[in-house]
C-alpha cells in the first residue's frame, strides 16, 4: 500500500511563515487535488500528527473546511475519506470560468499597457518555440499556465483571481493529461494566440468567442478523461 500519508507531508511546508491551521489546510488540499491521494482513502489524522510532530487540531480543522468545500466526507465510526469530483462539479466548474475569464480578459485588456502585450506576446513566442520541438511537454503545460496567470495578474482583480485560482486547481490534472496531446496543445496555443490578439484589438466580442470555444473544448476532453477514470478504463 502506498505511504499517501507521506504525499501530504510532501506538500506540507511547516517552514513558511502561515498559521500552522493553514499550512496543514493547504497541503492536505495540494496532495487531493493533484491526485496524490486516491478517491475513498481514509485520511488518518493520528498518524499524521504523530508524522508531522504536531497535535490533532490543526489536521481536524483543515478537514472540516475541506468538507465544506467538498473534497472530503466524514464517515461516522470509520473516519475521513478524499471525496470523487463529479462530472457535475466539472460542469459547474467551466460554467464558472467561463464568465470569469471573460470578465477577467476583457478587464485586462482595458488596462494593460504596450510593455504589457509585447510581455504576453513573447511568452506566446516563446511557447511556440518550445512546442515545435515536442520533447518538453511539462514546460510547455507551465507556459499556457504562465499566459492564463498573465491576464488575470494584468486584470488587476485579485477576489476574482483568487476565486478562479481554487477552480482551476480542481481540475488541474485531467487538464494536464489533456495537454500532453500533440493536436490539443497546438490547438490551444493557436486560441491563446487568438485571445491576445481580441485582447489587443479590443474586440469584446472575439474575446467571449474565442474564450468559450477554448473552454468548452477543454471541457469536453476533461469529462471524457473522468469518464473513463470512474469507469476503470
Amino acid at each position: 500500500m502506498e505511504d499517501y500519508i507521506r504525499e501530504i507531508i510532501n506538500f506540507t511546508d511547516i517552514s513558511q511563515f502561515k498559521p500552522l491551521n493553514e499550512i496543514v489546510f493547504d497541503g492536505i488540499r495540494k496532495a487531493i487535488i493533484t491526485g496524490r491521494i486516491p478517491v475513498g482513502q481514509r485520511i488518518k489524522e493520528k498518524e499524521f500528527a504523530e508524522r508531522m510532530n504536531i497535535s490533532r487540531t490543526p489536521i481536524r480543522e483543515a478537514l472540516h473546511r475541506l468538507e465544506k468545500e467538498g473534497l472530503v466526507e466524514y464517515i461516522p465510526k470509520f473516519g475521513t475519506i478524499v471525496k470523487r469530483i463529479t462530472i457535475e462539479d466539472a460542469k459547474e466548474i467551466y460554467q464558472i470560468r467561463q464568465a470569469l475569464d471573460v470578465v477577467a480578459t476583457i478587464n485586462a485588456m482595458t488596462r494593460m499597457t504596450k510593455e504589457q502585450f509585447d510581455e504576453l506576446k513573447q511568452l506566446l513566442v516563446k511557447t511556440e518555440e518550445v512546442n515545435k520541438n515536442n520533447q518538453d511537454v511539462e514546460e510547455v503545460i507551465r507556459l499556457f499556465s504562465i499566459f492564463n496567470e498573465k491576464i488575470y495578474q494584468f486584470s488587476d482583480m485579485p477576489r476574482l483571481t483568487s476565486i478562479v485560482t481554487k477552480l482551476r486547481e480542481y481540475l488541474m490534472r485531467f487538464r494536464d493529461i489533456s495537454l500532453t496531446e500533440e493536436g490539443r496543445r497546438k490547438k490551444a496555443l493557436n486560441e491563446h494566440w487568438m485571445i491576445y490578439r481580441g485582447m489587443y484589438n479590443k474586440d469584446e466580442e472575439q474575446i467571449k468567442l474565442i474564450i468559450n470555444e477554448h473552454l468548452s473544448y477543454s471541457e469536453k476532453f476533461i469529462l471524457a478523461e473522468m469518464e473513463k477514470q470512474q469507469n476503470g478504463k
